[in-house]
């Protein structure tokens, strides 16, 4: 077992999580891709073994909860990035066909490599915007989830988000400390997208003492079809 494995083993037997041999050998060969891609391209400012097991991989994880996850089908990754949280929760729960998106075609390129690497038969990815996906009649209110991380504050991330879920389906923001500030300034794009309220459940992670939250929220109505704007308003003038 190499030092990622052991690491990876311990600290999310310190999370409560259980992961296979299996998943732990996937991690191992995404660990080693992620690193060995970060010298040619910014993938991640955080490439040690400890960073890649806790705040990438039980990071992405935190975001797993069994009631939500075990009747869902599909899964989009909104701003993906280097896969997170997207290509862990596809491991973890593999009976959901789970979505990378991202707006930078050589990041893509990574994703598409490392999951084939990795074996994943359940993911796809895509290169695309977020603004410009999410009027597409394929993907527009399509996913039971939606996830992101490190993309964007919470009323710009709800209207990147909540056009790709169904009417009943959920977006789970991975947010840091000022996650309950997020969640309140959110509110009013919360109720202008079809969203109902939106509830934080804290997380920990193994090791460390900083402050983390899931912010969900789930569809209650359709997304007006004014939304989400042209690349760029969202974050211009976020709604309120």
């Amino acid at each position: 077992m190499t030092v990622f494995e052991e690491i990876l083993t311990q600290r999310a037997a310190e999370a409560g999580i259980t992961l296979t041999d299996a998943q732990i050998a996937q991690f191992a060969v995404y660990n080693e891709m992620l690193t060995d891609w970060n010298t040619r391209m910014n993938l991640t400012a955080l490439t040690s073994p400890e960073d890649v097991a806790v705040k990438h991989i039980i990071d992405s994880l935190t975001a797993y909860d069994a009631a939500l996850f075990d009747a869902a089908q599909t899964l989009i990754d909104v701003g993906t990035g280097a896969g997170l949280p997207g290509i862990p929760l596809a491991v973890y729960a593999p009976h959901i066909e789970v979505t990378l998106m991202d707006a930078l075609a050589k990041r893509v390129r990574f994703l598409t490599e490392v999951t084939r690497a990795m074996n994943l038969t359940n993911v796809r990815c895509i290169h695309a915007r977020a603004e410009e996906a999410a009027r597409q009649k394929e993907h527009r209110a399509h996913y039971d989830i939606a996830v992101s991380r490190a993309v964007a504050r919470m009323p710009v991330l709800l209207e990147y988000t909540l056009p790709f879920v169904r009417v009943g389906g959920a977006v789970l923001a991975l947010k840091g400390r000022a996650y309950a500030e997020e969640a309140a300034e959110a509110r009013g794009a919360a109720e202008r997208l079809g969203g109902g309220a939106i509830t934080a459940r804290p997380v920990q992670l193994p090791g460390l003492d900083d402050v983390r939250a899931i912010l969900s929220v789930t569809k209650e109505r359709p997304t007006p079809k004014a939304y989400p704007r042209r690349a760029g308003q969202a974050e211009q003038s976020p709604l309120k």
